[in-house]
């Protein structure tokens, strides 16, 4: 069977490994402030042509923000929303 290079309407959802539970084609193209999720590629490969699409979708610059930058561990990040975090504690006292 031919895949399609359309992605499916929001009426089909699959497992977000992510979240844990359904979601649909729109969300994964724009969770990441805009982007689509890093695993988007993995997650939707089997159900349409989903890395044509996007590369007709994205600038090149969009596709290697959401595609080819490496990700930041999550303890790094957790210590940086911390470190954030307290930082406007100390400007509001």
């Amino acid at each position: 069977m031919k895949l399609t290079c359309t992605p499916p309407d929001d009426s089909f959802q699959i497992r977000c490994p992510r979240l844990g539970q359904q979601i649909h084609f729109s969300y994964c193209r724009q969770e990441n402030m805009g982007l689509p999720c890093f695993k988007t590629l993995d997650c939707w490969h089997i159900h349409f042509q989903v890395v044509e699409y996007l590369q007709q979708e994205l600038s090149t610059a969009e596709w290697q923000d959401a595609f080819e930058t490496p990700s930041t561990p999550k303890m790094v990040s957790l210590a940086e929303l911390i470190e954030k975090a307290q930082k406007l504690a100390k400007k509001q006292k």
